[in-house]
């Protein structure tokens, strides 16, 4: 029979299951995680488990935030365990198995909305981290700034005392600090974009000036927006995984993480407000994570935006299954030494050799099970951010673009959403609905008019518009299998 995950089961797990050994009642809360998914408690929160190890005391424990209306079946789940669960690192030596107990609480924003905000706006909110997507910050793709016309902005302009989006949440509640005669809480932004922090001062800034130019005024001279760099492969909970834990280790858990054993953070040091000794426990604390962002961003998220669309298109349903095909092993092998490492700066203490290989074996394990269609999520949001600054780059340099310009015709091609085969693929992004519509056309350049992700000087390239239009056309005419055997055989 498998135990109930709770506080009071604890002792009663198998000894090769690694419980909390610290008291939790004597940890507080000083942060606010907004969205809480399966990546930030294989990351983050397995962190902060590893911290609350060796200090017992510590006030930085996390209480979580949703803010989407689907977010409230997860804080109901992790309630009814007392905000426990499992993670479940697998390798090809087999599964071990924690229980983290990091996260001490869960507020759900469109349930309360007036919880979150005084959690927020109180004295005890030192950081407010946030993994809320790519697509959360509201950048518009073919300038770079802030999409004001976004509609939840819009509202969250119109009602600022009544937001629905993270920028809305935060303002209101900076807003009392601020009236309060409060600090600003730290803003860490724990996202997949380059320069994250940078990118969260920027847009928020802007939606601050057009919220309050005073709030705007005072974030800008006392706020702290820290980039970070996050990786761990972390594929969406799965039935098979409740399943998995519950037969292996006995544990009956209602929403367990099962990721890889490579973690990695790489932080900038910059915490007005203190915060936790990550470095204790293996992060990397820095005055300039941008080498260590760009490395990771153009390597492993361009690498996975590269075999996600094509595996997609010839059947394949995990990333594993791709590293099996050796003509998208190749293809990502390529892209990366040929395309896109030349880009990049010296990394302090990395051989970029070993890091891609170590990408590569990342990618091939097949005890994740990561999803292909997990991978591929947002395309409108991560294109723009993984695969379109290199290319970019090397159009200015007169550099090599063809990988990564067949990338973004298969995601074109993707988009049609359904495979060579006739079989449905899925389409998970809030453009969806637009993309769907464009790629009905069957006309590359219908995407790259598209200004909320192609910039005037992309879409305006003879070399990128060619190259992007050759693999789309080859995709409808010759079938995916055909054109991506093409595109290697002419790079011999």
């Amino acid at each position: 029979m498998a135990i109930k995950l709770s506080e009071k089961n604890l002792g009663s797990l198998s000894p090769n299951v690694r419980a909390p050994a610290y008291n939790r009642q004597e940890l507080g809360q000083q942060i606010l995680h907004v969205g809480v998914g399966g990546f930030h408690r294989a990351h983050q929160a397995v962190y902060a488990d590893d911290l609350f190890h060796l200090e017992s005391k510590s006030p930085w424990g996390f209480c979580g935030v949703g803010l989407l209306k689907q977010d409230a079946r997860i804080g109901e789940v992790l309630a009814s365990q007392d905000y426990l669960y499992t993670v479940v690192e697998q390798s090809s030596e087999g599964n071990t198995a924690r229980i983290i107990g990091s996260i001490l609480n869960f507020l759900h924003g469109p349930s309360d909305p007036e919880r979150v905000l005084e959690r927020m706006a109180s004295d005890e909110c030192r950081i407010v981290s946030l993994t809320i997507t790519e697509g959360g910050y509201y950048v518009h793709q073919g300038t770079g700034e802030f999409d004001a016309q976004n509609p939840d902005i819009q509202h969250d302009l119109s009602y600022p005392k009544e937001p629905v989006c993270s920028f809305g949440y935060l303002g209101e509640a900076l807003d009392r600090r601020r009236n309060r005669g409060l600090p600003p809480f730290t803003m860490m932004s724990c996202d997949n974009i380059q320069s994250n922090g940078d990118v969260m001062r920027k847009m928020f800034l802007a939606f601050a000036e057009l919220r309050e130019p005073a709030l705007r005024n005072w974030l800008e001279q006392n706020g702290a927006f820290p980039n970070s760099m996050v990786d761990r492969i972390t594929p969406a909970t799965t039935d098979a995984h409740r399943a998995l834990v519950q037969k292996e280790f006995g544990i009956e858990d209602g929403w367990p993480v099962v990721t890889e054993p490579f973690k990695q953070w790489v932080i900038e040091d910059h915490f007005p407000l203190g915060r936790p000794q990550w470095e204790r426990v293996g992060a990397q604390m820095t005055s300039d994570v941008l080498p260590y962002e760009k490395m990771k961003i153009r390597l492993l998220n361009a690498s996975h935006q590269a075999l996600c669309y094509i595996g997609m298109l010839l059947g394949h349903q995990f990333a594993h299954e791709t590293m099996e095909d050796a003509r998208i092993r190749r293809l990502v092998e390529t892209m990366m030494n040929v395309e896109v490492t030349p880009l990049l700066p010296k990394v302090p203490g990395v051989d970029l050799s070993e890091y891609k290989a170590t990408l590569i074996e990342r990618f091939a394990n097949p005890a994740i099970g990561d999803q292909l269609s997990r991978i591929g999520t947002e395309g409108s949001a991560r294109i723009p951010k993984f695969v379109l600054p290199s290319i970019a780059e090397q159009l200015e340099k007169g550099g090599p673009i063809k990988f990564l310009s067949f990338t973004v015709a298969a995601w074109f091609r993707y988009l049609n959403g359904k495979d060579d085969q006739g079989k449905e693929m899925p389409i998970i992004d809030p453009m969806a609905d637009k993309l769907r519509a464009v790629a009905a056309f069957k006309d590359p350049q219908k995407f790259l008019d598209m200004r909320e992700i192609f910039s005037e000087e992309l879409a305006n390239s003879e070399r990128f518009v060619k190259e992007v239009n050759e693999a789309f056309q080859s995709f409808y005419q010759n079938g995916a299998k055909a054109t991506l055997e093409r595109w290697l055989e002419s790079e011999k």
